[in-house]
């Protein structure tokens, strides 16, 4: 695998699951290893990890830019004087962040003080909107994914991750005991799981009222990213 964000080809390994959250998603070994690589197989050069590299490769293939890495793709926009697309971010994504940044006309919104549910921007203000990792702590993301769709212009992409065990279907914890992403001591609701998403989460895209949706892989089955489009006017 080589990464998508700077072509760096070495990456270290972390685990980063805890064992009361793999048994309250009831993962099995399988399924915990690739999700630990999801989240903790890293870039030793940039730092990045493989949801990163994944939301990368979507964004370079998205947006049709034509660059091996998403560092050289921005690089080759400023260099060029072009000001690149208008593009809000939700919620960090690792070490996208600072690369996506130098685009002048990024947005940013920090989750949750950003409500997904009433993203405040008006219809049509962007040509891409990117997300990773979020989308399973919002209550109704179908709604969310449907204000992704209103802010978009026509033709715009959402570009993003979620967790997803790709051996089930999705399913809502409504009625479950309480599963945070964090130290459940130190998080807030904020940061609650409200969907485990599965083999199904490219149809809460479609169901949204996007016209098309690409699965991007980087290493199957941890490193994957979705890239839905809007429609045209």
């Amino acid at each position: 695998m080589r990464c998508s964000i700077c072509g760096g080809s070495e990456f270290h390994h972390r685990a980063v699951l805890w064992e009361d959250l793999v048994a309250q998603w009831q993962l099995n070994p399988e399924e915990a290893d690739y999700i630990n690589r999801q989240q903790g197989c890293f870039c030793s050069s940039c730092g990045g990890n493989e949801r990163s590299a994944a939301l990368a490769q979507a964004l370079l293939s998205g947006l049709a830019l034509p660059q091996p890495t998403l560092r050289a793709a921005i690089a080759a926009l400023m260099q060029e004087g072009r000001g690149g697309p208008a593009l809000l971010e939700i919620n960090e994504a690792g070490t996208l962040s600072p690369l996506l940044r130098q685009l002048p006309r990024y947005r940013f919104g920090a989750y949750p003080e950003l409500d997904m549910h009433a993203i405040p921007y008006a219809d049509g203000s962007f040509d891409c909107v990117v997300h990773s990792d979020t989308l399973e702590h919002i209550p109704n993301p179908i709604h969310a994914l449907q204000e992704c769709l209103r802010v978009l212009r026509p033709g715009g992409l959402l570009c993003m991750t979620v967790p997803t065990v790709v051996g089930r279907l999705s399913r809502d914890r409504a009625g479950l005991a309480k599963s945070y992403h964090g130290v459940p001591a130190t998080s807030t609701d904020d940061y609650i799981v409200h969907t485990e998403f599965g083999a199904d989460t490219w149809t809460y895209l479609l169901r949204a009222g996007f016209a098309e949706v690409n699965t991007v892989c980087v290493d199957y089955p941890a490193g994957i990213a979705y890239a839905a489009r809007r429609g045209p006017a």
